[in-house]
């Protein structure tokens, strides 16, 4: 006897040990799930952080350096190692840390009266003479590495030759003066003395034989000339010359050289104010218009009433009149320099004021950005100073994740996610409200399809269907749940857009008559005499049931060629076109193929909540004189309403975070319309298909980031909630 009690205390201390080891292994991987989910969280917040970090400047030398002649404009190279500074006498070259170490200096043939640049950091400038002639030069750098050192020597080049160009054939001096040359083109434009305008267009053809470029001209005098030209600005592609008097801008079009014309002149200053400088943005679809008020505004075409004209779109304050305006390589950022000698920083697209600062170098008059945008030079009475400039992510801003944003050539302000084009010119939208309402749509459809499915198939089987055949079923439902979702994307995207694209009256009717025929099988079976009804076992009414709905949706899709020709003109597609817009992959598409991917989820999760409903309270219930049905909306659903809500939300949290199903089911296009007929994009399906392997540097990626953190967030605040309503529901029917 005590031997066998002994053996009793030896079992009992081996399952208690086993308990307590299953108690500590089930703390430490709870444990270590809910670490792995703050360190996604925190690696992402460190990801996303920068793209909202300020501008910010640092000095890195001053220095008084006098050089010969009036400067017009400054510029640096690329590794930010060189200056150079374009004068009316010519070109110098020096280090940007210690100018006294002059690298090179091009004295021209004679005095410019007049300077030119293809952009603010171009390399191609023209110099415009008091005889009516031009030189366009080139600074150009060789970089070499000599003893595996980076040396990097400049030099000067002639595109055209270093023999001067004939502009004017009257000799009178070139007053103002601008070029352009991209490719197999270019063009100079030129104001001389006497107030004419002429355009000298050159166009290239290869030589065969030494491949090299001969170049033929073409002058033209303009028609029109407005009086007192403070400035020209000439487009990189050719299409317009603008020309500034005072506050009055005359734009021509040169597109066709037998027929220019003065298409538009426009009162660009603001009221009661008058311009100071004009600047093209990058890309030269805006104009930047400098007000002595400190205003600076923006304009660019706009499309109204089937004509395209340049229209004010928005305004900064430089909160002084602006001297000078230069902007920046490749992004849609400017810098103004005003007469209280400070320097500030914008973005046009995002419409923001990065930074306002003093530089204490007193009366401020040049300034020019390095083409990577993270340095820059600025001139004064003082001196030359060179700046470090941190501004990694100008570009995001929240206006531009979340707001309306009107972009160059759209016809008003709209949200729009386009990361990425092949074009140089192409500035990134980055508007996250597309693809986030594109995720809420998604899961919308998936959850329309779904959830009436899922939880109306699991009250049957758990309370109506017999034990042999829910034994069956339910494992069977839940393999379901195994398939991978992107074999689920490929048959929707292939087999069954087209299909029900073809089929589109079919599918219709079947959503219409397979609710219809499952009511008319519940009426007859009533009116069936009861002899044959007691022959079908209890709880095995599907088995009728099946081949009705399957004959049904059968016959639909059968009749959907004569019942589209009867009622669609033989095109259902084009119908659906004309009055809605269709896409082939669009939500209904995305709602059947996802939501036969989360019935399994809510199918599951609700069965057990409902089948773990005290027998005892439903047995009572019967017992009290209720019916079946008044048992089971009265008693099972409140009592297992928790379960149910938690396995809806489970499936939400699922369609939300669902990417290839979504990727390769729709047309992917971040379209904003609850329109079942037409596609979407996902924030999952979005990082998807733009995240690279390893790259986080750029904004792009950033926003890509920034997407899987809402997501992240979205999927919490869903999983918080569902929490919270389950516990008031348990609480509240917990006294049934």
């Amino acid at each position: 006897m005590a031997e066998q009690f002994s053996l009793t205390i030896a079992g009992s201390r081996k399952r208690l040990i086993k308990d307590k080891l299953a108690e500590y292994g089930i703390k430490m991987g709870g444990g270590v799930v809910l670490m792995t989910l703050l360190l996604i969280f925190c690696y992402l917040l460190y990801v996303v952080y920068p793209v909202f970090e300020s501008a910010k400047i640092e000095s890195k030398a001053q220095y008084s350096q006098s050089f010969a002649g009036n400067t017009y404009a400054l510029a640096m190279e690329e590794q930010n190692e060189i200056a150079y500074r374009y004068s009316d006498l010519g070109i110098n070259f020096f280090n940007t840390l210690d100018p006294n170490v002059e690298l090179m200096q091009y004295a021209l043939p004679q005095p410019a009266t007049s300077f030119g640049q293809t952009g603010p950091t171009s390399p191609i400038v023209v110099f415009g003479f008091n005889d009516g002639k031009a030189l366009i030069a080139e600074a150009d750098f060789d970089v070499t590495y000599p003893g595996d050192k980076r040396l990097i020597t400049p030099e000067v080049n002639f595109p055209f030759g270093e023999q001067q160009i004939e502009v004017d054939s009257q000799g009178q001096a070139l007053k103002h003066i601008a070029v352009e040359v991209e490719g197999e083109d270019a063009a100079i434009v030129a104001v001389t003395a006497d107030n004419r305008g002429i355009l000298l267009r050159y166009t290239a053809e290869e030589d065969f034989m030494t491949e090299e470029l001969e170049w033929s001209s073409e002058t033209i005098e303009l028609p029109s000339m407005p009086m007192d030209v403070e400035q020209v600005l000439l487009t990189p592609n050719f299409r317009f010359i603008f020309m500034r008097s005072g506050n009055k801008l005359s734009i021509y079009d040169i597109r066709d050289t037998d027929d220019i014309s003065i298409v538009e002149v426009l009162d660009i200053n603001e009221k009661q104010q008058n311009v100071t400088h004009v600047a093209l943005l990058t890309g030269a679809s805006s104009l930047l218009v400098a007000n002595d008020n400190g205003v600076v505004s923006q304009w660019f075409e706009v499309a109204k009433d089937g004509e395209r004209k340049f229209t004010k779109i928005r305004q900064f304050d430089a909160q002084s009149s602006v001297i000078d305006i230069t902007t920046e390589y490749s992004r849609k950022g400017f810098m103004t320099v005003g007469v209280d000698n400070s320097l500030t920083i914008f973005h046009a697209t995002g419409e923001t004021k990065l930074l306002h600062q003093d530089l204490g170098m007193g009366s401020l008059q040049h300034i020019a950005i390095s083409p990577r945008a993270n340095a820059f030079l600025v001139e004064s009475e003082q001196g030359i100073g060179f700046y470090k400039l941190t501004n990694e992510h100008p570009e995001v801003t929240w206006s531009a994740l979340w707001q309306e944003v009107w972009y160059e050539g759209y016809s008003e302000p709209d949200y729009i996610w386009q990361s990425t084009s092949a074009s140089d010119d192409f500035e990134p939208k980055l508007s996250l409200v597309p693809i986030t309402f594109g995720t809420i749509k998604a899961a919308f459809y998936a959850m329309l399809f779904a959830v009436p499915i899922a939880v109306a198939g699991a009250i049957y089987t758990a309370y109506f269907m017999n034990s042999g055949l829910r034994k069956v079923i339910k494992p069977t439902v839940e393999i379901m749940e195994a398939l991978p979702t992107v074999i689920l994307g490929f048959l929707a995207g292939l087999w069954l857009a087209p299909f029900v694209e073809m089929n589109l009256p079919g599918v219709m009717m079947i959503a219409v008559l397979l609710p219809f025929s499952t009511v008319l099988v519940a009426a007859i079976w009533h009116f069936l005499p009861q002899k044959l009804i007691n022959r079908i076992p209890q709880g095995a009414h599907v088995i009728i049931l099946l081949p009705v709905l399957l004959l049904v949706g059968y016959l639909s899709v059968l009749a959907s060629p004569l019942v589209e020709d009867l009622i669609f003109d033989g095109d259902a597609r084009a119908y659906i076109n004309d009055i809605f817009g269709f896409d082939q992959r669009n939500s209904l598409i995305v709602g059947i193929a996802m939501g036969f991917a989360v019935i399994p989820t809510i199918f599951s999760i609700a069965e057990d909540a409902i089948f773990s409903v005290p027998k005892h309270l439903t047995q009572g219930s019967l017992a009290l004189g209720a019916t079946s049905w008044q048992t089971l909306v009265k008693v099972v659903l409140l009592t297992a309403s928790p379960g149910i809500f938690s396995a809806v939300m489970m499936g939400l949290g699922r369609a939300v975070g669902e990417t290839m199903i979504v990727l390769m089911a729709t047309g992917n296009t971040p379209v904003m319309d609850f329109n079942i007929f037409s596609g979407m994009r996902t924030l999952a399906a979005n990082i998807a298909v733009e995240m690279p392997e390893s790259e986080v540097g750029s904004s792009h990626y950033r926003v890509l980031f920034l997407a899987a953190f809402v997501l992240f967030i979205l999927t919490f605040v869903f999983n918080t909630i569902a929490e919270y309503v389950r516990q008031r529901l348990r609480e509240k029917y917990s006294a049934i």
